[in-house]
């Protein structure tokens, strides 16, 4: 009998195909994928076990640490405040924002903010989970600190610190955390949450990690057989000093890493949601209806303000104001090179949409893969996807 249970339209046939590959394979302990054309759920798969250490098993209402899905959302909430003309993309950050004018930062705009070009993908000294609970302080460390670069001059993925720059906007605009802004505003019916109350972190799946990498590293989606990223990804993985290890190593969040309940109540807004696979693409179906962010507002946030080389990642990635395009550490099969968004997260987790085709969709794992970003089971889903809509 295979562990997938769920539904999945007769048309979808080959992501459930996918999926149970996935699980037969070994390559996945609990995991839920979820799909939806315009308004019609035409996929809702789950399978596996949400704690491997118990055996409880995976239910349709298990949710999971999605990790840099986080950012989608997050980026989401700042464009509602900007189309409700609370602030100026293209303007200055300091004027709603004064501290951060301080160490060079003047003239850093609320779109390097959303698009990884502030220069700040890492705090200058280690965060504990604990302190990492208050926005107001973490925004201040980094309003206080010196850019790696100039802003606005290249990209680099800010990996945790983006929750606190973006999510500033939302703070200091709304009066509300971005948890609470989201909770309130689009996300009442979506089983989606940053910042967790107790009883979804007591029935979460519980996050666990998959083998040791192989000597050389973490795979951080480098091309098969490009040697000279695969150098510097080597060199940069192993150098506790590169922008790569510091953008991931702070806030630390403790022995327990994710399934820490200090990291998932305390609603780190560029990497801590907590959300079903359906609440995840159901977050995606409202956002292509226009129920979130009107149409043009969407269209130009997904638009690309940077693409190509990456400070921190070391291989090309694309970003529009939050959400990531196609890029290396964003796979898609190449019809969707042109209309799919979204945001792919550490360990495997995948939100994405498609502008034209009207699909959103979402895939969270408990067992986390070595890769950054860019899992081939995601990869698979997606693809599977795809060829059902061709």
């Amino acid at each position: 009998m295979s562990t997938v249970q769920g539904h999945c339209d007769p048309g979808f046939t080959g992501v459930r195909e996918v999926f149970e590959e996935s699980f037969a394979g070994g390559r996945e302990v609990g995991a839920a994928v979820a799909v939806y054309a315009g308004d019609r759920l035409v996929v809702d798969l789950w399978g596996g076990v949400a704690d491997r250490r118990t055996g409880r098993e995976w239910l349709p209402d298990t949710p999971c640490v999605a990790f840099s899905c986080t950012k989608a959302v997050t980026a989401t909430a700042a464009l509602l405040l900007a189309e409700r003309g609370a602030y100026d993309v293209d303007g200055p950050v300091a004027d709603w924002w004064p501290e951060f004018a301080a160490q060079g930062k003047e003239n850093t705009t609320a779109a390097h903010l959303l698009s990884h070009q502030a220069g700040l993908p890492a705090f200058d000294r280690p965060i504990t989970a604990e302190q990492a609970t208050d926005p107001a302080a973490m925004a201040a460390e980094l309003a206080g600190q010196t850019p790696e670069w100039t802003p606005g001059t290249a990209h680099g993925y800010h990996a945790v610190t983006y929750g606190w720059l973006a999510g500033e906007i939302v703070r200091r605009l709304s009066g509300r955390s971005v948890g609470e802004f989201v909770r309130q505003e689009f996300a009442r019916d979506l089983d989606l949450w940053i910042g967790a109350p107790d009883d979804v972190i007591e029935r979460a799946a519980k996050l666990t990690a998959a083998k040791e990498p192989a000597a050389g590293g973490a795979d951080t989606g480098a091309p098969p057989g490009d040697t000279d990223v695969l150098a510097r990804l080597t060199a940069a993985y192993l150098s506790d000093d590169s922008l790569l290890n510091r953008a991931f190593a702070s806030p630390a969040p403790g022995e327990r890493g994710f399934n820490n309940p200090v990291v998932l109540r305390g609603g780190w807004p560029a990497a801590g949601m907590v959300a079903t696979s359906k609440g995840l693409a159901g977050f995606y179906r409202d956002l292509l209806a226009g129920r979130l962010v009107g149409h043009d507002t969407l269209r130009k946030g997904i638009e690309r303000r940077v693409d190509g080389p990456d400070r921190v990642m070391l291989v090309d990635t694309s970003f529009g104001l939050g959400y990531m395009r196609p890029a290396m550490t964003f796979f898609t099969p190449p019809e969707a090179a042109d209309t799919a968004f979204g945001h792919a997260g550490y360990g495997g987790s995948i939100g994405l949409a498609d502008i034209d085709r009207g699909i959103g969709m979402a895939y969270i794992p408990n067992l986390l893969s070595q890769q950054f970003s860019g899992d081939l089971r995601a990869y698979n889903l997606v693809k599977a996807v795809y060829a059902a809509l061709n």
